[in-house]
């Protein structure tokens, strides 16, 4: 472990490190100059990403945030409209990308849900033939949404409302793994009626690096010039394709005894003094008594846990390959120790 890494670290599934056996696959991978589209390994780890995902194609991206921007660049014109949840990923957390380097105007719903109510779609597609109004693109939906998942019946509802208004899809699916694994459906079934999907192999499954964008091929041949202008395109990348590759093979199935040990982890937390808490997927999202979050956190660190207050009264905790069945326990010890220490 790291020097000054927290014993129990909780605040992302990006926390992981390769297991030796995937350094082991990283190590002997062989490589090529993906620039030139000359990487066995990224082809492999491509093709079976769209595979999985039910799509023609797929692009590897070092990072789901290049592969979201990636989807909003090539689906919108400068000055159109993307509409999304107004916490969605794309929108606010990072760094504005949509209307930095696609210039497009967010239009945003608000809720629980990542998909909007249909009052919502059918109120704004309306006056769309106005001059004055910038003209509706794209449609961007997450899953899992801090966790939540995603009702299929509501991403199809979105879809048939997008392709009867013309509009495209985008899916932010960086823990699309998850939320199959909770629906109990395949990748592809999970990933139904979106234009373009990004997964990323980093959350969940563990690998040290990577994302990918899958849609039709037209549109990953845009999305590999996409990749370039941003500064994305890679030499010998299968070093890193490698350990994505071995996730898919081997992490997929265990994300089951991730949920299973955040819904242990939520049910000892919520007998916490002061605590309620949930688990969705792979998170446990706590709630504190108003502005409590930001201590609890830091009392939590001092007791070796690490997790992250999202808001002023809600903690969130994320558990990951590195995370055993032995430290749920030791966590929820932990944890309620220092939401005592606060409440005393």
């Amino acid at each position: 472990m790291p020097a000054n890494a927290p014993e129990i670290d909780l605040r992302s599934d990006t926390m992981t490190r390769p297991t030796p056996e995937m350094r082991r696959a990283m190590a002997e991978a062989e490589v090529g100059d993906d620039v030139f589209e000359e990487d066995p390994t990224v082809r492999a780890l491509e093709e079976r990403t769209a595979e999985l995902l039910g799509k023609e194609a797929a692009l590897y991206t070092p990072s789901a945030h290049m592969a979201n921007q990636i989807a909003a660049y090539l689906a919108a014109r400068s000055g159109e409209e993307i509409w999304a949840h107004e916490l969605a990923h794309i929108l606010g957390n990072e760094q504005g990308g949509t209307s930095v380097l696609s210039r497009l105007l967010p239009r945003t719903f608000g809720g629980s849900e990542s998909t909007p109510e249909q009052e919502w779609l059918d109120k704004l597609i309306q006056g769309t033939d106005d001059v004055h109004r910038a003209q509706p693109a794209l449609i961007s939906l997450e899953n899992t949404f801090t966790g939540r998942v995603m009702p299929l019946e509501g991403q199809r509802r979105v879809a048939a409302f997008a392709r009867e208004h013309g509009l495209k899809v985008h899916l932010d699916g960086s823990r699309l793994w998850n939320a199959a694994t909770a629906l109990g459906v395949s990748l592809a079934e999970a990933a139904e009626g979106a234009d373009t999907v990004t997964v990323c192999f980093s959350k969940g499954l563990g690998a040290p690096v990577g994302a990918a964008l899958a849609a039709d091929r037209d549109t990953v041949h845009r999305a590999r010039r996409a990749r370039k202008l941003l500064g994305g395109g890679m030499r010998q990348a299968g070093i890193i394709a490698a350990g994505a590759l071995y996730a898919l093979d081997h992490h997929l199935e265990r994300l089951a005894d991730d949920h299973a040990r955040a819904q242990r982890l939520a049910e000892a937390l919520s007998a916490a003094p002061g605590l309620s808490a949930e688990a969705l997927t792979n998170m446990v999202i706590a709630k504190t008594e108003p502005a409590q979050a930001p201590k609890l956190a830091e009392a939590a660190g001092a007791q070796g846990v690490a997790c992250i207050a999202i808001a002023p009264d809600t903690v969130r905790m994320v558990v990951h390959l590195d995370i055993a069945e032995s430290d749920i326990g030791e966590a929820a010890a932990r944890i309620t120790k220092a939401a005592e220490s606060l409440s005393a």
